[in-house]
């Protein structure tokens, strides 16, 4: 790549697909215990052209931003496909295909079930859609069901899951009250006490799919678009920066580069990017604590100058940036803090004071990579990108890149005038796993409403 180009790989699950299944194979391998409930196994289908079809939005870019404060900077934008605009997809599409494979082999039906805050869902669904589309599976062999918070249950996309009846029916979004973790808790309690039930009645098995396994192994295609595209100079040292509530996608990038053996170099470091309302990650890897924050009646803004890898200025110290970033004490916390002590790479944490300060410099520096983010950013539904690229800026300004080069990650972005909100009416209120398995069981059955 020379300076500031761009490369692009338009279907990157297709181009990767061996590595793909090898990856599936390989962490099916090595989980010591079984995953709990139901899974369908490792296999991908034949990858035939109607597949190939089903997988053309996995899309890959990467472009040169030019070098900042003596740091080169990359994108690698993740966000191709329109239905989505996230890197959801990915993982969505691969677990999609490994269930159209397991409905086509054993004839049974089957219903995906996740929690989610928004963009699993979406993804999922249009992964869903796409299959229905594409002829890889029918209506009664494959739907999915979300819960979701209700405070981000507007990021949702509205699509003809939501508009036919029939399939609003067998692909339910279901609304929990609480909190993003009490969303997980009733999602994983609602398949283990239902799932069976649910088969006996209705011959669908429930597949509870929120492991890490499922999207590790797809985003391997990370490492290797990287490997192909983006060559390191020789001794050079290199991060990756991603806005993260879990860090599944940099988790499947690391798998990537140790599949990919020595032909992948030394590995890279990472520099996770988190909001103030779930800076977990970032605490556990310096075994830290938040710094207590000053409040300035003159400017309304709350301030604090001891720790470089807190916002500096900030609207409120418990923010909430983006609803997206929902996990609080993530159980991949240590596995990435152990690969960044390895390895190398640091955290920090963003406010949006710090995100509006530097939308403009932000704006003008990814529009080379065809991304186009609006004037007023109080379109923004998605802050994923602004946030990772803001805070890579803000952590080369504060000395705190230890790196010849930094890619970063563009997970997400999108505006209120790429979607449409599922409606009202598409969302079901749940208040316990009760109200989820006989929402399950509804969606199951066979006969049309």
């Amino acid at each position: 790549m020379g300076a500031r180009g761009t490369v692009v790989l338009d279907n990157a699950i297709a181009a990767y697909y061996e590595r793909v299944q090898a990856a599936l194979d390989h962490v099916a391998a090595g989980r010591h215990d079984p995953p709990e409930g139901f899974s369908p196994g490792p296999r991908l289908p034949p990858l035939t052209e109607r597949l190939r079809a089903f997988l053309s939005v996995s899309g890959l870019a990467a472009t040169d931003l030019g070098t900042y404060h003596g740091t080169r900077l990359f994108l690698l934008d993740l966000m191709r496909n329109p239905g989505t605009r996230t890197t959801k997809t990915f993982a969505s599409l691969v677990i999609v295909a490994r269930a159209a494979h397991h409905v086509r082999g054993t004839g049974e039906p089957l219903m995906l079930l996740t929690p989610s805050s928004a963009n699993k869902a979406t993804a999922l669904r249009d992964a869903v859609r796409r299959a229905l589309d594409c002829g890889l599976v029918t209506r009664d062999e494959l739907r999915i069901a979300c819960v979701v918070p209700e405070g981000s249950a507007a990021k949702v996309w509205r699509t003809a899951l939501a508009d036919d009846p029939e399939l609003r029916r067998r692909n339910p979004v279901l609304v929990h009250a609480g909190s993003g973790a009490a969303v997980k808790a009733l999602a994983s309690e609602g398949a283990a006490r239902h799932a069976a039930a649910i088969e006996r009645l209705t011959g669908v098995r429930v597949w509870h799919t929120l492991d890490l396994d499922n999207y590790r192994a797809a985003d391997i295609v990370r490492a290797c678009f990287e490997h192909a595209h983006l060559p390191r100079p020789a001794g050079g040292t290199r991060w990756h920066a991603h806005a993260v509530s879990s860090a599944f996608g940099l988790l499947g990038h690391h798998l990537g580069t140790v599949l990919l053996g020595e032909g992948a170099g030394r590995p890279s470091g990472y520099l996770l990017v988190q909001h103030l309302a779930t800076p977990d990650m970032v605490l556990d890897l310096h075994h830290g604590t938040a710094p207590a924050y000053r409040h300035d009646p003159a400017t309304g803004l709350y301030a604090q100058d001891g720790d470089p890898r807190f916002p500096a200025v900030t609207h409120d110290p418990a923010e909430v940036l983006d609803p997206t970033f929902y996990t609080r004490s993530p159980a991949t916390a240590p596995a990435m803090s152990g690969l960044i002590r390895a390895h190398g790479g640091d955290g920090l944490v963003v406010s949006r004071h710090e995100c509006l300060g530097r939308y403009d410099q932000v704006r003008a520096l990814v529009a080379p990579a065809g991304i186009v983010l609006p004037a007023d950013p109080g379109r923004l539904r998605e802050w994923s990108l602004v946030m990772a690229v803001t805070g890579t800026l803000l952590a080369v300004e504060r000395g705190l890149v230890e790196a010849d080069e930094v890619v970063v990650h563009g997970s997400g972005s999108y505006t209120a005038d790429d979607f449409t909100p599922l409606p009202p009416a598409a969302r079901q209120p749940v208040a316990g796993p009760g109200d989820v398995g006989a929402a399950l069981r509804a969606a199951a059955r066979q006969e049309t409403a």
